[in-house]
């Protein structure tokens, strides 16, 4: 079974002096995890991170960020494989404690640190079961702009973007299969294109 995760978790690894801050959370709260991270922790010398998400095919990224290359990023995804998270980030926060761990200390740190987050996750019952999202683009007349984002609103749709067009609104829409059959049957006449 693939899981997810809704809310922000953390956990706290420490090896030979240094402290490992790790974070999990939702893929699309990336950014903003990141930024408040760097703020919230400036004196930290590594922000390494992994994140799976599913955009039509599953997309995988890392970053050592500074630590020797293959030494954290990439054992910090194998851990959100290993787990079957998608939609997810994670980032650990290092603070060097003095002493050099080697690219198998680090290997061994950075995969501890994220195995620690995710068991604080599990336990703490965030695991949900992954659904997948379907994209769609819809381009509305202002007239009908008010109906249509109460309806987005009330199922919870994601927009993902918004372009206002002299006479019209384009929204890039993501959502459950369920909820887009449920927001066409409340709005039958709007047509859409899908994008993946």
């Amino acid at each position: 079974m693939v899981y997810t995760v809704s809310s922000l978790y953390q956990g706290v690894f420490e090896s030979r002096g240094s402290k490992f801050l790790s974070f999990l959370f939702p893929y699309m709260l990336f950014d903003e995890v990141m930024l408040d991270l760097k703020d919230k922790h400036p004196k930290a010398v590594h922000f390494v991170y992994a994140s799976r998400k599913k955009e039509c095919q599953i997309i995988e990224s890392f970053s050592d960020d500074g630590e020797p290359k293959g030494s954290s990023g990439v054992p910090t995804l194998n851990v959100l494989r290993g787990e079957d998270l998608l939609d997810v980030g994670l980032i650990t926060v290092r603070y060097f404690g003095g002493t050099l761990l080697g690219v198998g200390g680090l290997v061994r740190a950075y995969t501890q640190a994220a195995q620690t987050v995710i068991l604080n996750a599990r336990e703490d019952g965030g695991f949900e079961e992954y659904r997948e999202l379907v994209d769609f683009e819809l381009e509305i007349p202002y007239a009908v702009l008010n109906q249509v984002q109460y309806w987005i609103t009330r199922l919870g749709i994601i927009v993902r973007d918004r372009g206002f067009q002299s006479e019209s609104v384009k929204l890039l829409l993501s959502t459950t299969q369920e909820n887009k059959e449920e927001f066409f049957k409340m709005l039958p006449n709007l047509a859409y294109q899908k994008t993946c």
